[in-house]
Order: structure tokens, then sequence, then C-alpha cells
């Protein structure tokens, strides 16, 4: 590609993360040649959110196999339900596309190897939906952790304390079953924990889980979890998500404790610094305690930077910031904490085969 050719851009589902995946491809002056959904209604009103809905050169459809067989996009965002994340994807790069998934990758470690496999064997770029990793206090405490400003690491934790009511689970029938969702770990805290792993280490030993679907009897899949993590470098973790918190969403909270540092991260998508002390403070920590990115929702602003990264990944040939096996690490810390849930016991990782469908009637 021309590096002033400007990159041609397709979306495939046009629900509600989709006003963020618009805003990114129009702030990285994409070619927005197309957009799919089974329904024609969202995909009017979505272009119309963004004042494009007179735009007829943004073609629309509702089959996303006739949309890469005559648009040809070199880059295509799926922004479906979870189920359909890894079909989809397989095609996109069957198709000679590269992709950004919407987290999560894949709901089975299966469909997560295979999109693995596949984008190794095209050659394409595959980046997931972890955004909240281009969150300013998260770059800085990332950059900390990475100079050894820590020291040895002890423990940490993410605390993700949303509400989400019936309205929410009613707008989509695919919201909160198995097959296609998940529950609040896989889908509301699943960024919470990746960047939990992601700054402990990244390489877990065991977990052990506990999930119960309290106050959402119309779902299948769980509202509150639980889970101890014991990483391979002796550091230990929590993680506590739920959709019970009343009225509103409460928190979203990541501590990391060193030994000689302390972090917390907070605010509606771990955008905030709470906490920021470490033994060699300098002039330059005084900036970065209070400090406070602004959001207008959950979603936090790293879409733009994720899409940024994915198009300088594709010109210069290299993986994006957030590549598979992030992706992958993600679902597999949820997955085991939803067979320690079945099973009763700890679960030791690696995980090598586990779906969220392996879930199918554990609280009925």
């Amino acid at each position: 590609m021309e590096r002033n050719e400007k990159v041609k851009y397709a979306l495939i589902g046009c629900g509600r993360i989709a006003t963020n995946h618009i805003k990114a491809a129009a702030a990285n002056n994409l070619e927005i040649a197309a957009v799919c959904d089974v329904l024609p209604e969202h995909m009017e009103t979505l272009l119309a959110k963004h004042g494009l809905e007179n735009d007829f050169s943004i073609k629309r459809y509702s089959d996303y196999t006739a949309m890469l067989a005559e648009e040809k996009p070199l880059l295509v965002a799926i922004a479906t339900e979870s189920g359909l994340h890894a079909k989809i994807a397989i095609a996109c790069l069957h198709a000679g596309a590269n992709v950004i998934i919407e987290k999560p990758m894949a709901l089975s470690m299966a469909d997560a190897d295979l999109i693995i496999t596949k984008a190794r064997d095209t050659g394409l770029k595959v980046a997931v939906c972890h955004q909240n990793r281009f969150n300013i206090a998260v770059e800085e405490t990332r950059r900390a952790l990475e100079e050894g400003r820590f020291g040895k690491l002890s423990h940490g934790s993410i605390n993700v304390r949303w509400n989400r009511n019936r309205n929410y689970y009613a707008q989509a029938p695919w919201r909160g079953t198995w097959a296609q969702d998940g529950g609040c770990l896989m889908n509301q805290c699943i960024h919470g924990i990746d960047l939990l792993r992601w700054m402990m280490g990244d390489e877990v030993d065991e977990v052990y889980g506990q999930t119960r679907r309290q106050l959402h009897g119309y779902i299948e899949a769980e509202d509150v979890g639980m889970a101890v993590i014991k990483f391979k470098n002796g550091a230990v973790a929590t993680i506590e998500g739920t959709t019970n918190v009343y009225p509103q969403n409460l928190e979203e909270t990541l501590y990391i404790f060193g030994e000689k540092g302390t972090v917390k991260l907070g605010g509606a998508s771990c955008n905030n610094i709470e906490i920021w002390d470490f033994t060699d403070e300098t002039e330059h920590d005084n900036e970065k305690k209070g400090l406070a990115e602004e959001t207008l929702n959950v979603y936090g602003n790293g879409h733009t930077s994720l899409y940024s990264d994915m198009i300088d990944a594709i010109n210069n040939n290299r993986s994006p910031y957030v590549e598979t096996q992030a992706g992958k690490n993600a679902i597999e810390l949820v997955l085991a904490i939803y067979k320690s849930q079945k099973e009763g016991k700890s679960v030791k990782l690696p995980l090598t085969d586990f779906a969220s469908t392996d879930m199918l009637g554990e609280f009925n």
C-alpha cells in the first residue's frame, strides 16, 4: 500500500460499540467503504449518528461474505455478538483483510488458536480490542513496570463493579447467553482482566474461581465472579467482576503492589491514577498523581489509538500492540475461572480445550 493511499475499511456489526469504531476510523482518515449488519436499521442509525446517512459511497450489506467479496477491504473491524467473532475473523483473513476484533476475540480456546494460526499462515495482521491498554494512566503504569520501579511484585487486583439491568439484556437476545456472550467476566470485565494479567507478569500458574447468577435470572451466564490467580513469578491476584451494583456503574479499579511501589488506577475504565507511590520518586511523579483522562463512556478513548497502531503495523509489517496472543490470554483466564466453577477446584494453565458453551446449564 502506498503511504499516502487511504486504507479501505469496513465494519461488520453496527450495535452498541460500533460508534467507537466509526469514530476511530474517521479520526485515522480511513476510507469507510462499507458497513454490515443483519438489521438494516442498525446501519442507518449508526451512520446517522456520525452524519453519514446520506453518504451512499458507504455501501450497506446484510451479508458479510458478500461484502468481503465485493469490496475487498484492507482492514475490517468485527463488532458483532462475541460468539460470531472467530467465524467472521477467519472469513476476513481468508479474503485477504487485516482484522480488528472486538473483545473477546473468541469464546473457546480452539477458536482463539484457529485465528492465531490463520493470521500466521496468511501473514495478515489481527488486533484485539483491549483498548484500555492505550489509556494514559495504563501506559504510565506499564512504563513504570517495565522500568522495574515496582521491584518484586507482591499482589494485585481488578475490581469491575458495574450495573447492567434488564433493559440492557433485552436490547439483544444474545446477551448473557453462553453461546454468544458469556457472563459479566467475559463481557464487561475482560478489559480489566486483560490489564491485570498483563501487568502481573502474564504467565499464570493456577486459577481458582467462583461464579454465580444472583440477580439476573433471565440470563444463562454469571452476573458475579470472583477468582484468585497464582502467577508463575510468585505474585498473586484477585478478580472481582459483577453487573449487580445498584443503581449504576461504580468503578473499574486496578491495584498493583510491589516492594518499591503501589499504584491504584480507577475511574470508569482504569483511566485515572488515584495512587502513585514509589521509593525512587522524582519530580515527574507529581505529574502522574491525580491524572484523570476524560472519557465520554466506559469504553474510554483507546479505540482511536488502537486503530492508529494497527495502520502502522500494516504499513511497517509488524505485530499490532494488542496482538492475538494478548486476546487469547484474556479469554484463557476467563475460561479457566469458568472451568474452576464447573469442576469445583483450581485449574492449572495453560488451558488447552474449554469453551463458554461448556458452561451450559450451570445455573439452571
